[in-house]
């Protein structure tokens, strides 16, 4: 087992400011040298950018978030089309992926499992002062999200299905953070999904104060809504989208579903999801199938759980205190893998 950790930081202001912020934090950083060297065998065929149309969308679903990327870039002495590149989200090519959801009465539990040397290892706060709501979670690509919960209670998490037949649109952790930053519930959150461009093929799981979680099934091609609160790496309506193999996907929901059918705690949610003996995470991260990390949250609270690695304990955020001004204590989350290599914030 090998020591892991991510930075938590927390940001209260404009987004060209928190742009500007994380661009000077970004400086002194191995994160973008690290990824850096992980994309350019892959640059010329998967990172095309096309700025006009990356600006054209984001004006349209987010404004604000072209003005952190303006930040980003002034920050780091970018041209804004090599900051839409590294930042806006849009036209990037992922790495296969597994994950697990499973949403109770009152909590969203999320295992992300992938490949530790693409993670970035940081857990944001973020509270804008000119538009946007405020919201929490783990980053991909600096400015996306893999998870998070907003002020509103909305809680989102997606799960990979596949890359094949991809298309122009945004990336999976670009969609969850103008989820996160323009929604206020569910029914706002599949209406965007609905109408956003998608660049893969990924299910989105979201959970808002209501307690009745969506799937929602995201291709290029089409995006189709259902009510479920378990979801791993298949489609159960867009089934033209599936990948040839669903045999680990379909146990691995099987096994959510029987471990999960008496539990009442998002505690004991968290340790089946969390468990290396209960057959739902996994240190397969040379697949790009590792647990990394599991998130709880809890909507009508505003509190999140947090753990890196396999059976261990969360951090316990309170997000609704820290709305209230109260700033986070921690500054690191630390963890555990089962694996050799450092995330890219680490040297």
């Amino acid at each position: 087992m090998k020591p892991y950790y991510s930075d938590v930081f927390q940001f209260r202001g404009s987004h060209y400011d928190f742009g500007y912020f994380q661009g000077e934090q970004l400086r002194d950083s191995p994160i973008l040298p690290n990824r850096e060297r992980q994309w350019r065998p892959r640059e010329k065929r998967h990172f095309v950018v096309n700025t006009e149309t990356s600006i054209k969308f984001l004006k349209e679903f987010a404004p604000q978030i072209l003005d952190e990327i303006r930040g980003l870039a002034d920050a780091l002495s970018l041209d804004i089309k090599e900051a839409l590149k590294k930042f806006g989200g849009y036209y990037l090519e992922l790495t296969r992926s597994g994950c697990s959801i499973f949403a109770g009465n009152d909590f969203f539990v999320r295992n992300y499992d992938s490949h530790p040397r693409g993670y970035e290892g940081r857990y944001i706060f973020y509270q804008p002062t000119d538009r946007g709501y405020a919201f929490m979670g783990p980053t991909m690509q600096i400015t996306g999200r893999i998870d998070g919960m907003n002020e509103k209670g909305l809680v989102i998490g997606y799960n990979f299905t596949h890359t094949k037949k991809s298309g122009d649109g945004f990336m999976c952790s670009m969609i969850a953070r103008l989820i996160l930053e323009t929604c206020a519930d569910t029914s706002e959150a599949a209406a965007l999904l609905k109408e956003i461009p998608h660049r893969h093929s990924f299910s989105y799981v979201v959970q808002d104060k209501r307690n009745i979680p969506y799937v929602i099934e995201a291709s290029p091609r089409n995006v189709a809504v259902r009510q479920s609160n378990v979801c791993t790496n298949h489609f159960h309506m867009l089934h033209e989208e599936n990948r040839y193999r669903q045999e680990e996907s379909l146990q691995r929901e099987r096994n959510i579903i029987d471990k999960q059918e008496k539990t009442n705690s998002a505690y004991e949610a968290f340790k089946i999801m969390n468990s290396f003996n209960e057959g739902i995470a996994s240190t397969k991260y040379d697949a790009s199938a590792g647990t990394i990390h599991t998130s709880v949250y809890l909507p009508k609270e505003l509190k999140a759980l947090f753990v890196i690695g396999l059976d261990r304990k969360p951090v316990i955020f309170d997000f609704k205190q820290w709305l209230r001004g109260k700033d986070i204590n921690i500054t690191k989350i630390k963890g555990e893998l089962d694996f050799g290599k450092p995330f890219v914030n680490m040297e």
